[in-house]
């Protein structure tokens, strides 16, 4: 009798396991699936605490990378972060989340940690481009700009057409002064696609750069025919007229850019420096409040500037603060 009673309590407490652990995939699967549905209508908060929810369910790999995705798209970058070190503990061999979260430290400007986990993908596989490509990224962030060029060369030896990993190496390469090596990198991107509108910008700061300011004009100009919405040639055409003390067309092209688009904190930081080389002080006051206000950062670039009008702009930044 003692072991009838003893396997009829055990079996119901069996099934009662069992009943628990059936009732959890199924509210699992409603809370993913709801998730999923809430993603593609654009409801990204209801679909994070769906995908939240489910995963105090289950740790499924797949739902924690949608959660990962989300995070990225509502700039939760930390939760984002944490989220994908957790899928590579649970799935240490999947390149894809190790990619995924040395972007996520490239958005937080967190460069050390980047190159950790480039270098992490790359012991997954040494033949990816886009590892040493992100490594790269990660290198010119920590000023390493040798070690950059040397990773943006092995991407480029794994995958020859790889036009982001040679754009950046002709821009380090312009960093260093070494115009016709950039130059060398820029005419073959030209060669595959004589629009390239960001190989054409760099060709233009290697004609500024080489004293071609009449050649470096031209190519800006052309950029913003091609694209009036491509932002660098209006600010690389403006800056130009600047350093040429042309500060009537400066200004007038930064206009056109912040029309276009009037949250372009640069624009507002460079027409704020041609106001005040032309001696509209308040004018220039004003964009540079508008600069710090889309721009927080943009500080420490203004206090690293305008040295030939140290007087001046120290009166400026009084007035701003």
């Amino acid at each position: 009798m003692s072991n009838f009673l003893k396997s009829f309590f055990s079996g119901k407490a069996e099934n009662a396991e069992d009943e628990k652990a059936k009732n959890e995939k199924k509210n699992f699967e409603i809370l993913k699936y709801d998730g999923l549905r809430a993603q593609r209508m654009g409801r990204a908060e209801y679909a994070i605490k769906c995908f939240t929810k489910a995963l105090t369910l289950d740790k499924d790999f797949e739902t924690m990378g949608y959660l990962s995705q989300l995070y990225v798209q509502t700039a939760e970058l930390d939760k984002a972060c944490e989220v994908l070190k957790e899928m590579t503990t649970i799935e240490p061999g999947i390149i894809d989340t190790f990619i995924t979260l040395t972007n996520v430290c490239y958005m937080q400007e967190a460069y050390t940690e980047m190159k950790d986990y480039a270098l992490k993908a790359l012991e997954i596989d040494k033949d990816n481009a886009t590892a040493y490509y992100l490594l790269a990224k990660a290198e010119r962030g920590l000023k390493e700009e040798l070690n950059a060029i040397a990773n943006l060369t092995k991407a480029l030896v794994l995958k020859e057409d790889f036009t982001e990993a040679r754009l950046m190496r002709a821009e380090v390469l312009i960093d260093m002064c070494q115009y016709k090596e950039a130059e060398e990198d820029i005419e073959v991107i030209l060669q595959q696609s004589s629009d390239e509108e960001s190989a054409l910008v760099l060709k233009g700061k290697i004609s500024e750069a080489t004293d071609k300011a009449a050649d470096a004009e031209e190519i800006y100009r052309k950029v913003t025919i091609l694209n009036p919405f491509n932002q660098q040639a209006y600010l690389a055409l403006g800056k130009l007229y600047i350093s040429q003390r042309n500060l009537s067309a400066a200004i007038d092209v930064l206009d056109e850019a912040i029309e276009i688009n009037p949250d372009f904190a640069a624009a507002y930081h460079e027409r704020g420096r041609a106001k005040l080389l032309n001696g509209n002080k308040e004018g220039s006051i004003e964009d540079m409040k508008k600069a710090l206000e889309l721009n927080p950062k943009e500080e420490e670039a203004l206090n690293g500037q305008f040295n030939n009008q140290k007087e001046e702009f120290d009166n400026l930044l009084g007035f701003v603060h």
